[in-house]
């Protein structure tokens, strides 16, 4: 019973400091010349390729490295 009052009293805390996340104001507006040449595709100039590989290459690692722990467990002693 004392749990179920606890999660109670948490999720309704929860709830009410929650709401001071909506009190914000509105932003600010943009400077005078945003806009003047055209809108421009969204996501068109992000360059993800270095980034990407460095990710892909430190999973590649890790998963190296899990195999060959796995694989050195399963060694039979001599």
């Amino acid at each position: 019973m004392k749990k179920i009052i606890a999660q109670v009293i948490l999720v309704i805390g929860l709830s009410l400091s929650s709401q001071a996340l909506l009190a914000q104001g509105v932003p600010p507006p943009p400077p005078g010349g945003h806009g003047s040449s055209g809108n421009q595709p969204a996501g068109s100039t992000a360059p993800i390729g270095g980034g990407l590989g460095i990710l892909l290459s430190l999973g590649a690692a890790y998963g190296g490295r899990k195999i060959y722990k796995a694989w050195q467990q399963q060694k039979p002693e001599e």
